[in-house]
Parts: structure tokens; sequence; C-alpha cells
């Protein structure tokens, strides 16, 4: 889509209400053309000097912090609030080079809504790596709010700068990084990058106007990209390297959000997911474990051990409302699910 018929596309899209959500799309062909088309958004606010866009509107509240660290590497820092279900879909400007990588890192609290009890709040952290031309659909749910650090570089700072030996895998990234699409997500797997994050975030909102330290930014954002790699070989998926299309990566947004909709039901089967996305099962199922690297099940349980993990940790729950919320028919089987997961049986976890 030609960036000239933006203000037309935002007119027609922006907010527009399909399946419960409110769409928000954006431009994502480099961090400059996604900050161009956020500007002109009418429901935002551009501070040149701070370096910021902010929103605060019926749909969301939020703030993005960018800076241009140097010539083809961008961080941006975004805090958000979201006041109604939306989906934020990244679109591309056809007469512009798409040439950056994006690597999220983000930790996002969301209300677990339990039957006769009050909402929990449950915690989810979370990476993703999209290649450009990638058009990558996420959702979000109300009364989620969280941070994301997205760090994004083109090709050639990449060839540059993560050829060192922070990157021991470094001929493999390499091959990873070719012009292919690609959007991969991968769990917690980093527990470093929460306190590299903390230091970034201190940085970029006590960093007064027009006055930026981009030299201590470049070392804890090189350190960022180093935890992820360093930690996201566990599963053949950068080895593999396979490349899907726009619409496969769509389905299985959509059917994540299936899953996560349905964490405390047992889990749907892959045969409904695949016949609501309106796809085949076989094609779904490979598709979800190339970027998710785990199959629709295993996604499922993994989750719900996730979520019964943060639960445990709440005493006003017992544990066998816990395993009701999940989707356990008994406690006995949750606690044995849990038990394998953990090593720990959670009445011991929760003591501890």
């Amino acid at each position: 889509m030609p960036s000239n018929n933006w203000t037309k596309h935002i007119q027609k899209y922006l907010f527009l209400l399909k399946d419960d959500f409110f769409g928000l799309p954006y431009l994502s062909n480099s961090p400059q053309v996604m900050l161009d088309s956020l500007i002109k958004l009418p429901i935002t606010n551009h501070k040149s000097l701070q370096q910021s866009v902010s929103s605060n509107n019926y749909f969301c509240k939020g703030i993005i912090r960018y800076r241009e660290i140097e010539d083809g590497f961008w961080l941006l820092e975004t805090d958000i609030t979201i006041k109604e279900n939306i989906i934020a879909k990244a679109i591309y400007d056809e007469n512009q080079l798409r040439d950056y990588y994006i690597l999220s890192f983000s930790v996002f609290k969301y209300k677990y809504p339990f039957k006769n009890l009050s909402d929990s709040i449950i915690l989810s952290t979370c990476w993703t790596f999209y290649k450009p031309g990638t058009e990558v659909t996420t959702y979000f749910y109300k009364g989620t709010t969280g941070k994301f650090f997205n760090v994004a570089f083109n090709k050639e700072w990449a060839n540059k700068n993560l050829s060192s030996n922070k990157f021991p895998q470094k001929e493999v990234i390499k091959n990873f990084l070719d012009t292919k699409k690609g959007f991969f997500t991968w769990l917690d797997i980093a527990p470093k990058a929460h306190g590299l994050a903390k230091i970034m975030s201190k940085n970029l909102e006590t960093e007064s106007e027009g006055k930026f330290n981009t030299v201590d930014l470049k070392k804890h954002s090189i350190k960022l990209i180093a935890e992820f790699f360093n930690n996201s070989f566990e599963d053949n998926r950068i080895l593999d390297n396979v490349s899907l299309s726009n619409l496969d990566y769509y389905n299985v947004a959509k059917a994540e959000k299936m899953i996560l909709h349905n964490l405390h039901l047992p889990f749907l089967g892959i045969e409904s997911v695949a016949s609501e996305v309106n796809t085949s099962p076989t094609k779904l199922k490979s598709n979800f474990k190339t970027v998710f690297g785990f199959s629709m099940l295993q996604y499922h349980k993994e989750k719900n051990m996730l979520l019964a993990m943060q639960l445990i940790q709440n005493p006003d729950i017992q544990i066998q409302n816990i395993a009701t919320a999940t989707g356990y028919e008994s406690a006995s089987k949750f606690t044995a699910t849990f038990k394998e997961r953990f090593g720990k049986l959670p009445s011991a976890f929760r003591n501890n």
C-alpha cells in the first residue's frame, strides 16, 4: 500500500470492529516509516524533542519512546494499556524499501477472569522476531498493560555488528537473516533480559530533552540481542529458517488467540481450531510449530502451567479452583502435570 494512501486507509480501517477486536494498522517498512505513519494518526501526540509519540483514546493509552542509535539501528520502547480488545497489524508501503528486522522483548500483565472469583493479574513474557515484509498480527485483550522493547536493525548493520564473539552462532545467525519472510515467537527464554530491560527503560525515561545517551543504549541493546540469540537455539527453528506466507502467519495468530481465550477449558483440538481458522489441520499444525516451537496441544499445556504457577502464588485461591480454572477435570491430574513441569507439587511450590 503506497504511503500516500495511508490517510484513506486509516479512515477506513483504524479501530474498525471485526470479530470483537478493533483494528490498529501501522506501516512497518522501517522504524522511521512506522513513526511517520503513527504521527499522522488523528489520535496521537508527537513530541520531537523528547522523541516520543503518545496517545490516550477510547481504545488504548500508550507512549512510544524512540531512538535512532545509529544508521540502520533503532530502539523503540512502548508502554501501553489496552482499554478495548485490539488487533494490531503490520502492513507495508509497496513503494518503499522493506529492510528492517524487528526483535521484540515484551512483558505484559493481563486480567484472567475466574468464575465466582475475583480477577487475577497474570504476567506473560515473550520474544518475537520478524523479518522484512512479514505482516505480523497481534491480538491484545482489554485490561492488558505492558511494555515492549523493539530493537530494529537492517541487514547492513547486522553484518557489521552481529559477527563478534558475543554471538557464538554468528554463522547460523547470518544465514537466518536472509530476505525471506519470517515470524517466530519464544516464551521467557532469557532471564537476564529483564534486568537489561529495566536499565534501558530507566535511561529512556530519565533522559532530558534532546540529550540522549545513545552509547549506553547501544551497549545494552546489543546485550539484549545477544541474550536472545544465545538462548534461542533449544529447537531447530532458526536452523531450519522456514518461511511461510503472510496468510499463514495470520492464521497462526488466530489459532493462538483461540487457545489463549480458552485456557480454562481442555484443549479444543486441532480439528476444531483449524475449522475456525478455515485451514487444514495438517497445515495449521505444521505452521503453528514453525512459529511457536510447540504443537498447539503443547502450547496450550505450557501456557496453562505458566498460568497455574502464577496463580499458586496467590494464597487466596484454592488449588482445586486453580485446577478447574486451567481446564483440568480433577485436582489430582492437575497436580501430577504441575509436578512434571516444575518438579514440585503445587502445595510445595506455594509453601516455598
